[in-house]
């Protein structure tokens, strides 16, 4: 049995890896790089596999990092079935058609500049025709139900805790008379997350997959009650000020939690004054989605239910449906505008913090992971000007981030639930986390553990032995490393974020230099170094 990493290996998105048997092959999650342009550019690459050959594909969970390639595999040939949870079947229903929708626009955009620039023209690495076919080849299982997807290979799916459906995937094949357990933990939440449950544990297993997102980094410990409280604090201020409160939130988990926390503050009487806009359609149908699943729900969200007989419906929640709906916010003065990309780096919200980010009175709030290279992780880490759209935006803002929102454990979350993990009879494989974090987790799980722990690269692969026996024995290391697999570029800015740097410097040394010999050497220099 071989196992080989083509995504969030070295990164923290791009989720994909394949399972080859001598009867079968399989490949849990298909996910699209996001982050930095030159992560992106993945997407568009070839397969390094042949998707005619795989036999069947699981997911953990809906994030686009964990699915968003699910149609491309189609595309190229792909015609098993995929299989995930109920609720993330009903998700992908909504964010594969939004997924191939973006691209199309996206694509669209940049063909109008090349063709200014008498360059060739893209085509989007698949459309919504694409995403309807992968819709259909979805299949819906139950938690805790085992089921067979192919002879000698038994799947059962528990509960992540990190979304709404989120799954770790617990996978047993029978090959020349050996039974091996493989363990995917997906992504896994915090424990008191807002709606879902916390994650399941898992007593053993002969080979581990466990995500590193957070792998070395301890966030400071934030309880249900100190996040309600922050997140009070901020509006209370942002409210002083007059201006609007731009949220870059998530349409999946991350708008549903927070109106959740902002139900209940209005609840206990506080944040009587926000008013909360909605701007996203996706995240209206993802919602409708989250109605439907009550028994996902924890405690504190059932209580809620209870007394009001829906989790986000009230009358100071607003959602918008159309452009015009969303261009119109720009007038509004005072209210709260919740709008996807998480990241910043595609969507409305793009749009909602070139109108805002530039005045001093509104507020910005993150309450998520911000990816290397997305434009907020450069807006977090105190950049005073960026570029939206082709134009420089001053950061005049006021920058909040507001921790206990993470969809992921930190590291002693994660440390938490390998502790339930009495043995790992083969290896640990530490995926899903940038160098640092994958290695830095990896090191620990031995020295805490004493597992065999490994952080795989971009196409390596590791042919796993048959015999438990000779894999508690032998360390294992990759056989070989795919050609042609996603690029990691390294750590920090990289390329396009540099280029973007560059020019705003370049800008304001044009604008604030007035001594025209002074402009003709400074560029004279910097062309004699290209």
């Amino acid at each position: 049995m071989k196992i080989t990493f083509y995504g969030a290996a070295g990164c923290v998105t791009g989720s994909n890896y394949l399972i080859e048997t001598e009867k079968f092959k399989f490949v849990v999650d298909c996910g699209m790089f996001q982050g930095s342009k030159t992560l992106k550019e993945n997407n568009y690459k070839e397969f390094a596999y042949d998707p005619k050959s795989v036999d069947f594909a699981l997911v953990t969970h809906a994030h686009i990092d964990h699915t968003g390639l699910l149609p491309k595999l189609v595309k190229k040939g792909f015609t098993g079935p995929i299989y995930a949870t109920e609720p993330t079947v009903d998700l992908l229903g909504f964010l594969l058609p939004d997924s191939a929708h973006i691209q199309d626009v996206e694509v669209m955009q940049k063909n109008r500049r090349n063709e200014r620039k008498g360059l060739p023209p893209l085509e989007p690495i698949y459309d919504e025709f694409d995403a309807q076919k992968a819709i259909s080849l979805l299949k819906g299982v139950k938690r805790y139900d085992a089921f067979n997807p192919v002879p000698g290979c038994t799947v059962k799916f528990y509960n992540a805790g990190h979304v709404l459906g989120s799954s770790s995937i617990e996978v047993i094949i029978e090959e020349k008379g050996e039974s091996r357990k493989i363990v995917f933990s997906g992504d896994l939440g915090e424990k008191d997350h807002p709606i879902v449950n916390d994650p399941d544990q898992f007593k053993q297993t002969d080979y581990l997959l466990v995500e590193s997102t957070y792998g070395t980094r301890v966030r400071e410990e934030v309880t249900k009650e100190e996040r309600l409280n922050k997140l009070a604090d901020v509006f209370a201020r942002a409210i002083e000020r007059g201006g609007n409160i731009i949220i870059p939130a998530f349409a999946l988990e991350r708008t549903q939690d927070l109106l959740h926390d902002i139900l209940t503050l209005k609840q206990r009487g506080q944040a009587r004054e926000i008013k909360v806009v909605i701007d996203s359609p996706l995240a209206t149908d993802i919602t409708r989605v989250f109605t439907r699943y009550p028994e996902c729900y924890d405690e504190d969200a059932r209580e809620i239910l209870q007394k009001m007989g829906n989790l986000f419906d009230h009358p100071d929640f607003r959602f918008t449906a159309t452009v015009e709906e969303s261009k119109a916010l720009n007038e509004e003065k005072g209210i709260v505008i919740m709008s996807a990309s998480g990241m910043c780096d595609a969507g409305r919200i793009k749009h909602h913090l070139k109108h805002n980010l530039w005045k001093p009175e509104n507020t910005v709030i993150f309450v998520g992971y911000q990816a290397e290279g997305t434009l907020g992780r450069l807006i977090i880490e105190g950049i005073k000007t960026v570029r939206i759209h082709g134009e420089e935006v001053s950061v005049e803002a006021q920058i909040e981030q507001i921790t206990g929102y993470s969809g992921h454990a930190d590291q002693n979350g994660l440390l938490e639930w390998m502790g339930s993990i009495e043995s790992v009879r083969g290896n640990v494989f530490v995926i899903h986390g940038e160098p640092d974090s994958s290695e830095g987790f990896a090191s620990l799980i031995q020295q805490k553990f004493g597992f065999r722990a490994i952080a795989p690269k971009m196409g390596e692969t590791f042919d796993l032995p048959a015999s438990v026996k000779e894999a508690h024995k032998q360390e294992i290391k990759p056989v070989y490393a795919m050609s042609g697999v996603a690029q990691v570029p390294p750590q920090g800015p990289d390329s396009h974020n540099l280029y973007a740097e560059l020019m705003l410097k370049l800008a304001e040394f044009m604008r604030y230099t007035k001594d025209e010999n002074k402009r003709r050497q400074k560029l004279q220099e910097l062309l004699g170094r290209l």
